[in-house]
């Protein structure tokens, strides 16, 4: 299919949808994806009770998750480029939905690990076109609101996860943390086909070389980092892992960089837009991942509030986004998405910062209140600049790779902040006593802070200046919000071939 002939199949169906169930679809449909990355944490102990399994056992319910959903990511995309992106939304969302249903059946700890394993595979499907989908609905003018609404509900779920799983597993089962998904993909599924435009993306043959180069890296990457805290960094499979993965992803960067059509253009990082919001994702989610991951442990088993209790006084930063995103959106549509980002990442960092300063064996809710909210505020004015930016660094054409590549660097960034924090609590300290896991949890924090400072510094890359996510002519030049044609700025306009 020519690009022609894509951008004129778009654009009806565009008309057809709306931007308000547009909206609507695909937040929620990355909600669903964003949240079981954490969901299953504090449910481990209920799952190790009701099905048995060693520590090992267990770690899989969700590293079996993050595997999948990262390393088939960029595929997810180029899936959704090739057959049609709302095609492959509805495959994605079926298998996710599917998946949490046999999860929530589960019977036995093997059970469980595959299931979460197939529900990585949809969700890889499912969750880089929900905001490629979200692009081809709303006029490039009101973008940057319609990202925030997004990047709002995508922020809560990642920083939700442990508040929910806790929450249902406390007060009614931990099998509802999965069917949680069954109703909601269920109800998205008729939606999704009556309501969303079919669009597609340069029409190429699937990259098959690119794919198994990507997929096969970084499954050995993630494999390394989520398996290194309890397998040990030395041990035969891990060190097989992180250097055969390594190598592989090198080769794909070769393979980009020469191949016809690939899975990912190397040359898009040539631009600083593209190159600068992608280190800064990566970044930012390796410092606030794993920052989330030992604060909401160190609620439970320091301070001794409930799963529940704990998720609430976490509110202060997890809740944020709902209600600074849409507000960060619109910034972002009139003094550009720049420095929006960066104010963000540094207050992110700062509330780290301050949190590593302030923890305790003992300390109250009230000393922690203002990192939260600093944490808060700061992934919230992250979350909808940075897709804007993503989406708006790129040609139309290929907003989907860009979509499936900042999703995988997010998702290995995440990955890795577990590892790090953990090796770093680790090595620094432990679980054995309340004074022990505070100071491992100091300088874990205060990593995560510096990782954040440096996301910051990253997004001080991005050219300065109003950014608008340019639409598509009829001839696939890119045009201006009013819909005549002109020559991107500059700053946007990645390199040719």
């Amino acid at each position: 299919m020519s690009q022609q002939n894509a951008t004129q199949q778009t654009a009806p169906g565009a008309r057809r949808g709306g931007t308000v169930w547009a909206l609507v679809i695909t937040s929620v449909a990355g909600f669903m994806a964003a949240l079981d990355n954490l969901v299953v944490t504090t449910a481990l102990p209920s799952i190790r009770e009701d099905l048995g399994g060693a520590l090992g056992d267990l770690e899989w319910t969700v590293s079996a998750y993050t595997l999948t959903f990262a390393v088939l990511l960029m595929f997810g995309a180029a899936l959704g480029d090739r057959f049609g992106r709302r095609r492959m939304f509805l495959a994605g969302l079926a298998v996710f939905t599917a998946a949490s249903a046999a999860a929530a059946m589960s019977s036995g700890i093997g059970a469980l690990i595959a299931a979460r394993a197939v529900q990585g595979v949809g969700a890889a499907i499912m969750m880089p076109l929900t905001l490629t989908l979200l692009t081809a609905a709303v006029p490039a003018a009101k973008r940057g609101m319609a990202y925030g609404i997004w990047g709002a509900v995508n922020g809560l779920a990642v920083a939700s996860g442990p508040l929910v799983g806790g929450s249902l597993t406390e007060h009614i089962s931990w099998h509802w943390i999965f069917w949680l998904n069954v109703p909601l993909g269920l109800a998205l599924l008729p939606l999704a086909r009556l309501r969303l435009a079919e669009s597609y993306g340069t029409g190429a043959p699937l990259d098959a070389p690119g794919t198994l180069l990507a997929s096969g890296g970084l499954f050995g990457i993630v494999y390394g980092l989520v398996r290194g805290p309890s397998d040990g960094w030395t041990s035969s499979l891990v060190l097989t892992g992180l250097i055969a993965g390594g190598a592989l992803l090198a080769g794909f960067v070769l393979h980009g960089s020469r191949a016809a059509n690939p899975m990912l253009p190397m040359r898009l990082f040539r631009s600083r837009a593209f190159a600068g919001i992608n280190a800064a994702s990566m970044l930012m989610f390796l410092g606030m991942f794993g920052s989330i991951f030992l604060l909401s442990q160190y609620m439970q088993g320091v301070l001794g509030y409930s799963p529940t209790e704990a998720g609430l006084r976490m509110l202060p930063w997890t809740g944020m986004p709902m209600l600074v995103a849409p507000i960060a959106g619109i910034l972002s549509d009139r003094i550009g998405g720049r420095p929006v980002v960066a104010t963000g990442l540094f207050f992110q960092a700062a509330g780290l910062g301050y949190l590593a300063s302030v923890v305790t064996t003992d300390v109250s809710y009230a000393v922690q209140l203002p990192g939260l909210i600093m944490s808060g505020i700061g992934m919230a004015l992250y979350f909808a600049p940075a897709a804007n930016l993503v989406m708006s660094s790129v040609r139309p054409k290929e907003q989907g790779i860009a979509s499936g590549a900042n999703n995988a660097l997010r998702e290995v960034g995440g990955a890795l902040g577990i590892a790090v924090m953990a090796s770093i609590f680790s090595a620094q300290g432990g679980y054995e006593s309340a004074e022990s896991f505070v100071d491992g949890l100091r300088p874990a924090l205060v990593t995560g802070s510096g990782v954040v400072v440096l996301a910051g510094l990253a997004a001080l890359l991005i050219p300065a200046g109003r950014r608008t996510a340019p639409t598509a002519a009829p001839d696939g030049a890119p045009v201006a919000a009013d819909g005549t044609a002109a020559r991107p700025v500059e700053a946007l306009e990645p390199t040719s071939r």
